[in-house]
């Protein structure tokens, strides 16, 4: 019988060898959304870009300002005494925060988390603030003696006996710092139990000439009044556009470029609603300004006279701290240097701080530096409850 021969059948390709298995799996299409991906993204810019610059221009959800709780607990005329609510204030005494004039009273509680107010209470201060409100017609005969023999020492006294009598912490900011020296110099037998002035004018003749330009020399003051017998607050504000002329255009720079970023809007809309909002200098009080400080240098020569008697720095012995900002362009620091040395305290401070005139309570560095560090300080000259 033949033999058989098993034959392997040939391969596609005519050989014998087997063929490989065949890969039925098709490569994948390209995904069309990473294409466009980028272009989605630069749209929802956009579109975040175009809604937040409507609701500015438009006045829409504005950012709020001010917003720690308070309720006022004393007034005279426009003044009002407000203090902030704390379910256990641990440090005594209470403190009272004055503020300047021309400015409004909420750089001080600016946001939540960005509040100088807020991160007092929190550290269990019993605080208090005393807004001089807007003045107009009745308040354009307002002196220096109004506010400093008057009204501060009322404050002081219901500051006092809200907190149960144990002093009051008297700190104050810019042109409020100006009024606290000139009310503790002239009250000495007040219950003051520490003096804190922060970016306050010392020495005039270092001041910038677009604050000192009024007086002998230069504008006549009766020339920078309005029809109600103050500072309208257009010329308020124009006197600090002239200290940065180039800030405006900085500032609306910066709105340009981060305007697609929610957080950044808000802060901005807080801080030109204060910068763009001044309030009117009373008239009286401008005049006896110019000629105190702008023209006599009062707190450097001595010469201060309030209410027909001669006032002295070195009658503040309560323990002092003169807080100086180092790059503000304001208050320059070279025109607050030496005060520490002016009043009469066996315990006085200079701090200096790498911070502007608002710098040292709104923002990081403030979060961060200056308030801690001023904070520090009221705490070891205060009663703290453990």
């Amino acid at each position: 019988m033949p033999a058989t021969t098993k034959i392997k059948p040939k391969s596609a390709s005519g050989t014998n060898r087997e063929s490989p298995e065949r890969d039925t799996q098709k490569s994948d299409s390209p995904d069309l959304s990473d294409l466009f991906a980028p272009y989605a993204e630069m749209w929802e810019t956009g579109m975040r870009r175009w809604w937040n610059l409507t609701r500015h221009v438009m006045g829409i959800d504005r950012a709020p300002v001010g917003q720690t709780p308070r309720d006022a607990v004393w007034s005279n005329g426009k003044a009002v005494l407000y203090r902030y609510r704390s379910e256990n204030p641990t440090v005594r005494p209470p403190l009272l925060l004055v503020m300047s004039l021309v400015s409004r009273s909420f750089i001080l509680d600016l946001q939540p988390g960005n509040s100088f107010i807020e991160r007092l209470v929190a550290e269990g201060f019993d605080v208090f603030l005393l807004d001089w409100g807007v003045p107009d017609e009745e308040e354009a005969n307002n002196t220096l003696e109004t506010y400093c023999d008057e009204l501060l020492p009322q404050a002081v006294a219901k500051v006092n006996q809200m907190g149960g009598h144990n002093g009051v912490t008297v700190f104050g900011y810019c042109y409020g710092g100006l009024l606290s020296l000139l009310y503790a110099a002239g009250h000495p037998d007040d219950p003051i139990r520490n003096l804190v002035v922060m970016a306050t004018p010392v020495d005039f003749t270092k001041m910038p000439a677009a604050m000192t330009g009024v007086g002998e020399g230069g504008i006549d003051p009766a020339h920078l009044m309005d029809h109600t017998g103050n500072v309208p607050a257009e010329a308020v504000r124009a006197s600090f556009t002239l200290l940065t002329p180039t800030s405006d255009l900085s500032t609306v720079m910066d709105f340009w470029e981060h305007l697609d970023d929610d957080k950044f809007l808000s802060s901005y809309q807080a801080m030109t609603s204060w910068t763009r909002n001044h309030i009117p200098f009373p008239g009286a009080t401008m005049i006896q300004t110019v000629e105190m400080f702008n023209e006599g240098n009062g707190f450097v020569t001595g010469d201060l006279v309030l209410g027909g008697r001669k006032l002295d720095l070195a009658d503040i012995t309560a323990p002092f701290l003169n807080v100086i900002a180092e790059r503000d362009h304001i208050v320059p620091p070279e025109s607050t240097y030496g005060l520490d040395e002016l009043v009469g305290s066996d315990d006085a401070t200079e701090m200096r701080l790498p911070a502007g005139h608002v710098g040292l309570i709104v923002g990081n560095g403030a979060r961060k530096r200056s308030i801690p560090s001023m904070i520090g300080w009221m705490l070891e000259h205060s009663d703290v409850e453990s």
